[in-house]
């Protein structure tokens, strides 16, 4: 089994309206995001996906997330956890790897740091 990892960063405000302390408070995070995907063949180049599409693709989907207040938008209605940050992710990776030559199929788990020690993951490894 192959397995390749691709990183990006975002900076986003949010807080959490279902959260008693100090997290009910808009506050920001430098959140970085790490993809992994995970196949039992190589293509004929020798790669499970190219590392540029995928990076290109990580960085169209957090684009939109990116120096907002992640309460806005509407996927998140109102707790735009590290948890459903990272499903939201993976669910926007999933739709549009195609676009950059890449098997969706290939997509294992998105990871969201909110800090360098917490993390949520959506998918397995």
């Amino acid at each position: 089994m192959y397995t390749i990892r691709i990183e990006a960063d975002f900076a986003a405000a949010h807080f959490l309206a279902h959260y008693f302390g100090k997290c009910e408070n808009i506050h920001g995070h430098n959140y970085r995001v790490r993809v992994w995907l995970k196949g039992e063949s190589l293509d004929e180049g020798g790669m499970l996906a190219d590392f540029g599409c995928v990076k290109q693709c990580l960085k169209q989907v957090i684009a939109p997330l990116d120096h907002s207040n992640l309460n806005d938008i509407p996927y998140f209605a109102g707790d735009p956890s590290a948890e459903r940050i990272a499903c939201h992710i993976f669910e926007q990776m999933q739709a549009s790897l195609s676009d950059f030559s890449v098997e969706s199929g290939l997509l294992s788990a998105v990871d969201v740091f909110e800090t360098p020690t917490n993390m949520a993951r959506f998918g397995s490894i």
